[in-house]
């Protein structure tokens, strides 16, 4: 089988690319209210719907753009899609009764049923599709003006359930979710992005394995059954320990868990902030033999701070900066608490900052041999 190298690897060999920032964060910027969230078509809608972000992309188009805009002109080569949960077992959480409210609990039964709702489904393809076309269409109008091109990963986020954990104390082989409805939902929201017009697939803030290997498995089948592939990037939340939180792993475990998706890129986000992270992402840095990404918080939570967060854009810059002079990253940029000027910060302070080589080969990668190399494969 022939193959193609993705146009971002060659970018990837020449510098250090630059990834967006927060969409929640700087939607909060905008003050937006219940009221603007709702809209006309959500007006009637019984939970509040405000911490919903991914819903804007339908009710405040312009705005989602207007952040996409923001976050291009001040560096990014690379913007996520507004879809952090957008499946319908995120969704649920606003449109579905909590049965714990009235007695009952959240299981594979309940799930079911959300997964064979035909309004959240409908719901969750039109928030991937649009969004990931939004982001295509600013992507393409800010490439083709500046005559860099950019790029549009689709965003996959963690769920509200977990696989690898019980909700229940009194009943540790309790789940609330199968594998397989995991999956499902994950292969809706895949469809929804391909069809959008994403480059890649980004799972990201993984703190439950379990669950990102049912989205990598759902990836995979998509693939296989439509015939149409992208490159994947993973990237992990990680706890003061080193390790993807809910499901404990360790960094290293972690890479050998999903190294043979083979993705384009590899890495850490959200979490603790920059210098926590550092030694988690050192160790990555040492083992992983693909592109290493790195997005963090902008430090750890302050709600007297304007983002919610400690740190501003020239701490960030500062730090995001240390880690590209020690050559640890190929990919940069912000997580929680990341405004388009942190990103802008980021920019300034890795230009010219020559990117993090690694080691790549499908022969060595089967069989623990490897070879110096400058980029990384993936099938078109």
């Amino acid at each position: 089988m022939t193959r193609a190298e993705h146009p971002l690897v060659e970018i990837l060999k020449q510098r250090i690319v630059i990834i967006d920032g927060a969409m929640g964060t700087t939607i909060r910027t905008y003050g937006m209210k219940e009221a603007d969230i709702r809209g006309e078509r959500f007006k009637d809608s019984k939970k509040d719907l405000l911490n919903n972000g991914d819903l804007f992309v339908l009710t405040q188009p312009g705005m989602i753009g207007d952040i996409h805009r923001r976050f291009l002109e001040a560096g990014a080569d690379i913007i996520e899609t507004n879809t952090f949960g957008a499946t319908t077992i995120a969704q649920s959480e606003f449109f579905v009764d909590d049965p714990r409210e009235h007695g009952g609990r959240k299981d594979p039964n309940f799930y079911q049923k959300v997964i064979e709702d035909e309004f959240l489904k409908g719901l969750a393809w039109e928030i991937n599709e649009k969004s990931a076309r939004l982001c295509r269409s600013w992507a393409d109008r800010v490439g083709n003006a500046t005559g860099r091109p950019r790029f549009v990963a689709g965003s996959i986020g963690p769920l509200t359930v977990s696989l690898s954990n019980s909700p229940d104390a009194n009943d540790p082989g309790f789940r609330s979710v199968t594998f397989d409805q995991v999956k499902t939902a994950y292969k809706e929201q895949v469809r929804g992005l391909i069809a959008g017009g994403v480059d890649f697939l980004l799972v990201e803030t993984i703190f439950d394995s379990l669950n990102a290997k049912a989205a990598l498995v759902a990836i995979r089948e998509v693939f296989d059954q439509d015939g149409k592939e992208l490159p994947v990037m993973i990237s992990a939340a990680v706890g003061r320990g080193g390790e993807t939180l809910i499901s404990a792993q360790t960094t290293e475990a972690f890479w050998n868990a999903v190294r043979h998706v083979k993705p384009l890129s590899v890495g850490l986000n959200c979490s603790l902030g920059p210098d926590l992270m550092y030694p988690f992402l050192s160790e990555l840095a040492e083992k992983a033999d693909v592109a290493i990404s790195c997005y963090p918080n902008a430090g750890l939570p302050n709600p007297l701070s304007e983002t919610g967060f400690d740190l501003g854009p020239d701490d960030m810059a500062r730090s995001l900066g240390g880690f590209g002079r020690e050559g640890l990253i190929n990919i940069a940029g912000g997580c929680c608490g990341n405004t388009p000027e942190h990103i802008a910060a980021i920019a300034r302070a890795l230009e010219g900052v020559p990117p993090r080589h690694w080691e790549k080969s499908r022969k060595g990668a089967e069989t623990g041999e490897s070879e110096s190399a400058t980029g990384v494969e993936v099938t078109r």
